[in-house]
């Protein structure tokens, strides 16, 4: 990948990811639905929901294309953060990670590639928390048919006012714990993953380095690690935003269902079995594939070209 600086590589990143998002957005309120359903209840509870494309098909007709494109605005605005942090600084945290335990800066290491994702995900998911939050009650929202706590929200920015007017400033970082979590683990293999499928495809010479297939297939092998790794992280996230909140006796706001995402992993794979921490997978992967393929593909097409256009201007 050609050289960039942070700033050109946070840039580079984000609008690859606000592109991915637009095409992904629908399969993300289908995966957020799915995983609020029959929460904590024995059997999965009731079905209002059979599937992804039943989903789709409720969706469509009760909430129409702004059902489907729930909470698309802060999604656009937590993209530009996380992805642009995750693929901004990726590069310099592995090559920092790679001088501090005296290796080769340039050289693809396994160990610091993971934790370079991981941090580089961790950054962008602090950032981003307050969108991830709006985001997530939006898409759950469903006057229809509705699963778990709702929360109506005009608009991003009605969110935001609420939620400081309810919980205050700690309401916006409700779960960032969780969004940690669920960003370090996908972050901690996607681009690893993408990296090293890449460099098999151009290594074997199966298919040239700049070939827009080689980037296709390497993004969706990356695409299903991370589905499979971050999916319980994920389904814990989307219950930590969306429970029920109360005030306490000192003034702060606390879930109602669970204290921490370990305690919403363990009572979800207590109650519901090893299928609740992956619900809502089929739509993960609808979602994460083509939005992990997009957001690596344009990436690397608009690195390309901003830096053969950089260097013609030098």
């Amino acid at each position: 990948m050609p050289l960039l600086s942070t700033a050109e590589g946070f840039v580079c990143g984000a609008i690859a990811a606000s592109t991915a998002v637009t095409v992904s957005n629908p399969a993300e309120v289908a995966k957020t639905r799915l995983q609020l359903q029959g929460e904590l209840a024995k059997g999965g509870g009731k079905r209002v929901y059979k599937h992804t494309f039943d989903v789709w098909a409720k969706t469509w007709r009760n909430e129409g294309i702004r059902g489907l494109q729930r909470g698309l605005p802060p999604a656009y605005a937590y993209q530009i953060l996380l992805n642009g942090s995750r693929l901004g600084f990726y590069e310099p945290f592995r090559k920092s990670f790679n001088r501090f335990l005296g290796w080769n800066p340039e050289e693809v290491i396994p160990l610091t590639s993971v934790l370079a994702g991981a941090v580089s995900g961790a950054v962008g998911a602090s950032m981003g928390n307050p969108l991830f939050l709006i985001k997530a009650r939006m898409q759950a929202y469903s006057a229809a048919l509705p699963v778990g706590a709702q929360y109506h929200y005009k608009s991003s920015f009605d969110a935001l006012r609420t939620i400081l007017r309810a919980e205050g400033p700690r309401g916006l970082i409700r779960g960032i714990d969780a969004a940690i979590l669920r960003t370090s683990m996908g972050s901690s293999v996607q681009l690893p993953s993408y990296n090293f499928t890449k460099s098999q495809i151009v290594k074997h010479g199966i298919l040239p380095a700049d070939s827009t297939w080689t980037f296709f297939l390497s993004s969706t092998v990356s695409g299903a690690c991370v589905c499979v790794v971050m999916q319980p992280a994920d389904t814990a996230l989307t219950r930590m935003y969306n429970q029920p909140t109360i005030v306490g006796p000192d003034g702060k706001a606390r879930g109602t269902l669970y204290k921490n995402p370990i305690d919403c992993l363990w009572k979800t794979f207590r109650i519901e079995g090893i299928r609740g921490l992956y619900k809502g997978s089929t739509a993960h992967f609808m979602r994460i594939a083509p939005h992990t393929i997009i957001t690596l593909t344009v990436n690397d097409l608009i690195v390309g070209l901003y830096t053969r256009s950089r260097d013609r201007r030098l």
